[in-house]
This record gives C-alpha cells, structure tokens and sequence, in this order.
C-alpha cells in the first residue's frame, strides 16, 4: 500500500485488490470493460454438475466409519460430563446448603471443602487425561482415516477437473 495522509491511512478500501476481504473481483461484481460500464456477466456452459467439496463431506459423514466415531464420541464425553457436572454441582450445593460439614476439619487447618475444591482440581485433570487416552486409543486411528479418505477423493476430484480442462 502507498503512504496515506488522513482517518483512512492504512486501510483497505472495497475493492482494493490488496484488501483480503474484498470479494467484488472473485464473484464478477463491480468489473468493468474497456468503456468504464459494468462488464456483462459471463453465462456458465450448461454442463453437469461437478461433484464438490460439500458433497464428499456430506458422504463422509453419512458412512458407517464417521458414525461409529462419532458413537464413540458421544460415549464416552456424555456420561463423563454429566458425572462431572454432578461432582461439581454437588460441591456447590453441599457448601451453601451444608456449611457445618464443609468447616470440618481434616488436619490442621485444612477442612472438607478444601480437600473436596482440591479434588475438583484433580478430577479435571483426570477427566481430561482420560480424554486424550479415550481419543488415542479409540477414535484418532478411524478419524485420521476418514480424513484420508476425504483427502484421496478432493485428489481424485482435482485430477479429474485437470483432465477435463486439458481436453
């Protein structure tokens, strides 16, 4: 960009071709012709239409391989946030409806809501390495998978677009 005086200096404007959220010149809209009036839109060939991106996820994720990473999914992240939630929400609800057991002591000056916010702590951290072990062992093999298999069908997609586009 060049140097600019002014409110503006530094800022793309519409249609400034270093503007990266400018999509005027992608889509056709506000091109002109050599005579400086908006240039007539090119009608796209009557040809059939192409199998795109959006097409191949939807397959993916109609198939058996995506569901069933998804069940594993749901099995293990359901039942271990609604167990956390009630570990939590039972943390709470003993300290505001149970302050007497909550002050009690455990050693020292430590007290049952000292060792049950630290076991909040502690559960978090197990919660979340159980997580990553569940993704690990049972989920990122068929993921990964799947992606291969999206990314081998967008190659064979672009050579074919190639090919066509060659002829």
């Amino acid at each position: 960009m060049e140097k600019q005086d002014g409110r503006d200096a530094g800022r793309a404007r519409p249609g400034d071709l270093t503007d990266p959220w400018s999509d005027e010149l992608v889509s056709g809209w506000g091109e002109r012709d050599s005579t400086g009036a908006p240039a007539p839109t090119v009608p796209t060939p009557a040809v059939a239409p192409e199998r795109g991106a959006a097409d191949i996820y939807l397959e993916v994720q109609a198939s058996a391989a995506f569901q069933e990473v998804r069940r594993r999914y749901r099995r293990f992240v359901v039942p271990a946030a609604v167990a956390f939630f009630t570990w939590y929400v039972a943390y709470v609800v003993t300290a505001t409806t149970a302050p007497e057991l909550m002050a009690r002591p455990v050693s020292g000056a430590v007290n049952v809501a000292m060792v049950a916010g630290l076991a909040q702590f502690l559960t978090t951290f197990l919660l979340t390495w159980a997580y990553a072990r569940h993704a690990r062992l049972r989920r990122d093999r068929a993921a990964l998978d799947l992606r291969w298999a999206v990314f081998e069908q967008r190659r064979e997609q672009e050579r074919e677009h190639r090919q066509g586009a060659e002829r």
